[in-house]
């Protein structure tokens, strides 16, 4: 599911875009591995095998098997293009720029591999429970940001209420674009983030 968590999106150097290649091909053959013999049946070690990686450097890259359908690294490009916008704008308004930033910029294929990972994460048991804390992560990742912006507490119950909300209309918006395959999950997104900006009428 959409959440505000890869801690970090291949830079400029060498290094770093030989480990972001690396992350992706872990990731990739894993998806494929999970849609042939099923999430429970493929292990690290077979994952590994496939990638042509030793199981130690496996966990270089994720800390569990999960994190291979639940991690990835919008959270930090969500970030930045939100830290990015000028400070005059609302946190909605914010944060819509932020997602038109970076799921504009989002390939057919890393489109196709998030939508697999989205219906991985709803259909295992263990996955959904996973999802539960990345929710919470999620709502104080948008409440700090907000609260920021805003020159207010991260306690302030106004902004945790917001960032509930605004999770709320992203993950309403996921949930659509799995059950409307040709939908636009980016598309999808900033209409509900408009929706939420103009008062949630219909």
């Amino acid at each position: 599911m959409v959440s505000l968590s890869r801690e970090t999106r291949p830079g400029g150097g060498l290094r770093e875009r030989k480990k972001a290649k690396t992350l992706a091909a872990i990731q990739h053959e894993a998806l494929r591995l999970f849609r042939e013999q099923g999430y429970e049946a493929t292990t690290i070690e077979q994952i590994a095998a496939t990638v042509e990686i030793a199981p130690s450097t496996f966990f270089r890259y994720f800390r569990a098997k999960e994190d291979l359908v639940l991690k990835d690294d919008y959270d930090a490009l969500i970030i930045e293009a939100y830290c990015a916008q000028p400070v005059d704008l609302s946190p909605l308004r914010s944060i819509r720029n932020a997602m038109r930033a970076v799921f504009g910029a989002v390939s057919e294929d890393e489109m196709s591999d998030m939508r697999e990972r989205a219906e991985l994460a709803l259909a295992v048991p263990e996955l959904r429970a996973a999802m539960l804390d990345q929710f919470a992560q999620t709502i104080r990742i948008v409440t700090d940001l907000t609260a920021e912006r805003l020159g207010r507490e991260t306690g302030d119950f106004e902004v945790f209420a917001m960032a509930g909300a605004v999770l709320g209309v992203m993950i309403a918006a996921e949930l659509y674009w799995l059950e409307n395959r040709g939908s636009d999950l980016g598309v999808l997104l900033d209409q509900a983030l408009s929706q939420l900006e103009s008062g949630l009428g219909p």
